[in-house]
């Protein structure tokens, strides 16, 4: 497995360089196939030093890739937070995989005829289709005009992926978000499954007007 470690405002000493390399040998033994273990490494701000430093990893497969960040007020404590976190997923990703062995897919259609009884995501609800639907989403801002700031809005594309359900769960819990967009495997149909409170996740999917 390749390690890359990458500084931004920074300096990267031959320290933390072995620091790194020592720590992912876990990994390796955990994920003896994966290829590339990318560390990047930013100070938060210039000017105030002491507000720390900010490690982002990235681990690719083959497989899924596996992300983590954190913030810590130096590097190697950053990187012990965001590497834990690493670590965790990886594990997590392994048990699902071991719950699942044996057992046969579910498509988006099979579980919604099911009320998704038979896998643990929730439906969205009816309150949330309709607001995606009708674009009437509530968005607040502050007491006065003062107060106001200017709502910045980040685009990102990503090649559509065609996955079961499950599979969108396990790609969201190993990047670290809180939804996953993707292509439901069984119907062609754009879905995204978002979590809620728990271990409980929800699903929604765009229908064919």
């Amino acid at each position: 497995m390749d390690v890359n470690i990458r500084g931004k405002n920074v300096g990267i000493t031959d320290r933390f360089e072995q620091y790194v390399e020592a720590k992912t040998e876990k990994v390796s033994g955990l994920l003896p196939r994966a290829q590339s273990f990318e560390v990047r490494v930013s100070r938060q701000s210039d000017r105030s030093p002491q507000n720390g430093d900010q490690v982002e990893i990235t681990l690719i497969g083959p497989g899924p890739v596996i992300r983590a960040e954190s913030a810590g007020g130096d590097k190697y404590t950053a990187f012990d937070m965001a590497y834990g976190r690493i670590l965790e997923r990886i594990r997590r990703m392994k048990d699902r995989q071991h719950d699942r062995r044996g057992k046969g897919r579910v498509s988006l259609g099979d579980a919604a005829a099911n009320d998704f009884g038979t896998i643990d995501v929730t439906p969205a609800p009816l309150e949330v289709l309709e607001s995606v639907a009708t674009g009437n989403i509530p968005v607040t801002s502050g007491d006065s005009e003062e107060q106001y700031t200017p709502v910045v809005i980040r685009s990102k594309e990503f090649p559509a992926e065609r996955l079961s359900v499950e599979d969108a769960v396990d790609q969201m819990e190993l990047v670290g978000h809180d939804f996953f967009l993707f292509v439901e495997n069984g119907s062609g149909r754009p879905s995204v499954v978002y979590r809620r409170k728990g271990w409980n996740y929800g699903v929604i999917t765009l229908a064919e007007a």
